[in-house]
């Protein structure tokens, strides 16, 4: 069953014919990705290591004791796009779809996200991932199952993060950008040979097959290499619609077959389906060490592209700075040029007749580098030194021209580095900032796309790791933890309440902004601004100011400031039902009222009519008709003031006392 623990036992005649698909599949993508991996390498070592001179510009140079400065600009331009991502985090929103599924478990859904997010440290995978994009051209995540403690038995989802992206071999034949369409993927990884023997007491730490030259030594002295090979198969399924709405596969018809009969229930449309299997193996060098059902559709690891560009089909990826690398090693020669010859200046020769330096020879001889109280000389002419050149303008100015190059190229500016400009406004600063923002948001945007891809694996993955009925923590959009039975009916508020996480589909979409913090900090500010503009609002809205403040106790305060508002301004917290019948109440005392002012003037009608009439019979007979008219309207009257009282008293019964309200 999926999302039980695998059963490890392979039959031996598979082995072989794995390792091979696996090693075929090794030589494939890296020969496809090797332009890719190779740029990454380099555009890593450029941008992070600071290697920006040409070797063999530098060894010479090294050679002829001149200087390689090395200025590197490049992590300014890097961590401006990092930075950015981490203060507006994506999060993962979902949305239901179909009649099995609803809002409330929708919402359910995406607690258990942030509560997997927060548990895994998620937001270290997401910065390594755009880091290793913005700084080599590629990074990735990944998605785990595990058990959260040692002495639990049931698994959880966590999302883990790939600090080295040249362990992962991509399906090259891909075209999607979130990897939704991979079918083969491997990932390599490097353990001790003491971890080997006691995970694989009976494996062999034997090195591949020596048909495959491609592969590098998988043994070293100290260490072996494994593999995770991950393949994804498509299949034919049979679905069925039922005559009550649901869908089912042709399993779940056969088990459920006797049930359905009895209750009456139809076939009322099949057609086939496409479903897909994915497998995960653990190799050595020489066999499979594990073979892993996984439960979900997807494989379960996600890049995250920097800049793509599509040659001839072949998918092309570039770091933020590649395309400035030669304005930097640019401006790391012209600025070493002028550091070079100022250094120069000091060293210019004394120029003097022959003969002149025979007295003081030693002196002269280190004139350029000691200060001497004294130096004499020989003859009447004195010597001079050769007048220093000065600053080298010509160099800085070509070294400024690569420096504002680096900026056309990347498209982040002065003011987007926090540099002051020529803009003088709040608003053009704003503005110029902007720009460098849009100039590099597709390293956002494709971060934005992984996450999204992540949050639909984890969704895919939720009805079978969370498909018994347990109590799970959730946590809301605040950070507050909540826990919910899942899959199981309970009563809530008097209500009958299930969350079946194995039923309906969802769809999921990402949501970039500030985080819930700052938005919080956010709304009290502006919140502040309107009492200053309008005092009168504070009494009204001080208990949200608190709540969204920072402060010790915050909420305790908002609760106090909460409990002295008028009737009125506590609407919000009458249950919805009873919100609905005084609703209907006030509309019949609306209705009511307007009765009573037509009979009113109908009454008016009557009285003149009185004074016109002649005869005591037709007068007592006016004033019966009257009074009948004010007796029923009194009635009336009277009960809609009743329904109006018993629907009040209806609320407050429902209304939860200090006591038993709950701190949100």
């Amino acid at each position: 069953m999926k999302g039980e623990k695998p059963d490890n036992n392979l039959d031996d005649t598979d082995d072989d014919a794995i390792l091979k698909r696996a090693l075929e599949f090794y030589d494939t993508s890296k020969s496809a990705d090797e332009d890719n991996r190779n740029r990454y390498q380099e555009d890593i070592r450029f941008s992070r290591l600071g290697e920006q001179w040409p070797p063999n510009v530098k060894r010479k140079r090294d050679l002829e004791g001149r200087p390689c400065l090395t200025f590197n600009k490049a992590p300014s331009f890097i961590r401006q796009v990092v930075n950015d991502s981490r203060q507006n985090k994506p999060s993962i929103s979902i949305l239901p779809v179909g009649s099995d599924s609803d809002k409330d478990t929708a919402q359910i859904l995406e607690g258990i996200v942030r509560n997997i997010e927060v548990q895994s440290c998620a937001d270290f995978a997401y910065d390594t991932a755009i880091e290793n994009s913005c700084s080599g051209g590629f990074g990735y995540i990944r998605i785990k199952l595990d058990y959260p403690h040692n002495d639990m038995f049931d698994l959880d989802i966590c999302i883990d993060s790939v600090p080295n992206p040249l362990v992962v071999y991509r399906d090259t034949n891909s075209k999607a950008g979130d990897s939704s369409d991979w079918n083969r993927a491997l990932v390599t990884d490097w353990i001790t040979k003491e971890e080997f023997e006691t995970k694989y007491k009976k494996a062999e730490a034997v090195d591949w097959e020596h048909d495959f030259q491609s592969l590098p030594d998988w043994i070293t002295d100290d260490h072996v290499m494994i593999a995770e090979y991950w393949e994804r198969e498509e299949e034919d399924e049979m679905i069925y619609q039922l005559s009550n709405g649901m869908v089912i596969s042709e399993d779940e018809l056969n088990e459920a077959r006797d049930i359905l009969d009895a209750t009456g229930i139809q076939v009322t449309n099949q057609r086939m389906s496409k479903t897909y299997d994915v497998t995960q193996y653990i190799l050595s060098g020489a066999e499979v060490l594990e073979k892993n059902e996984w439960p979900g559709q997807y494989i379960p690891i996600i890049p995250v592209y920097g800049d793509e560009v599509n040659d001839d089909g072949v998918r092309q990826f570039f770091s933020l700075h590649y395309h400035a690398r030669g304005a930097m090693e640019s401006y790391n020669y012209w600025r070493t040029s002028a550091v070079e010859k100022v250094a120069l200046d000091t060293k210019s020769p004394w120029i003097g007749p022959v003969g002149f330096a025979e007295t003081d020879a030693e002196k002269w001889l280190s004139a350029n580098n000691q200060n001497h109280a004294f130096i004499e000389y020989d003859g009447p002419q004195a010597p001079f030194r050769t007048p220093a050149g000065g600053v080298p303008a010509g160099d800085l100015q070509l070294a400024l021209s690569a420096s504002d190059d680096m900026k056309a190229i990347i498209g982040i500016y002065d003011a987007s580095l926090g540099a002051r400009s020529n803009e003088t406004s709040g608003k053009a600063i704003l503005a110029r900032q902007r720009e460098g923002d849009v100039s590099t948001f597709h390293f956002i945007d494709n971060m934005s796309r992984a996450i999204r891809h992540a949050g639909k694996i984890i969704i895919d993955l939720i009805p079978h790791i969370y498909s018994k009925e347990r109590v799970i923590r959730i946590l809301k959009e605040d950070g507050t933890p909540e826990s919910i039975k899942i899959n199981q009916k309970f009563i809530q508020d008097g209500i009958e309440k299930v969350y079946d996480l194995t039923v309906g589909k969802y769809d999921v979409i990402v949501k970039s902004g500030p985080s819930f913090t700052s938005r919080r900090e956010e709304a009290a500010n502006q919140m502040m601004q309107l009492i200053q503009s309008f005092p009168q609002a504070a009494p009204l809205i001080g208990d949200l100011i608190a709540k969204n403040l920072e402060w010790p106790g915050a909420d305790e305060i908002a609760e106090r400031m909460k409990a002295l508002l008028p009737p009125a301004a506590q609407a919000n917290a009458i249950p919805p039902e009873i919100q609905q019948q005084i609703q209907a109440v006030q509309q019949q005392v609306q209705q009511g009222q307007q009765a009573y002012a037509i009979m009113q003037k109908e009454n008016e009608t009557l009285k003149l009519q009185l004074q016109n009439k002649s005869g005591d019979l037709q007068i007592k007979a006016a004033e019966l008709q009257l009074k009948e008219r004010e007796l029923i309207l009194h009635e009336k009257e009277v009960a809609a003031e009743l329904h109006i009282k018993a629907a009040e008293l209806s609320a407050r019964s429902l209304m939860p006392t200090a006591e038993e309200t709950p701190l949100n």
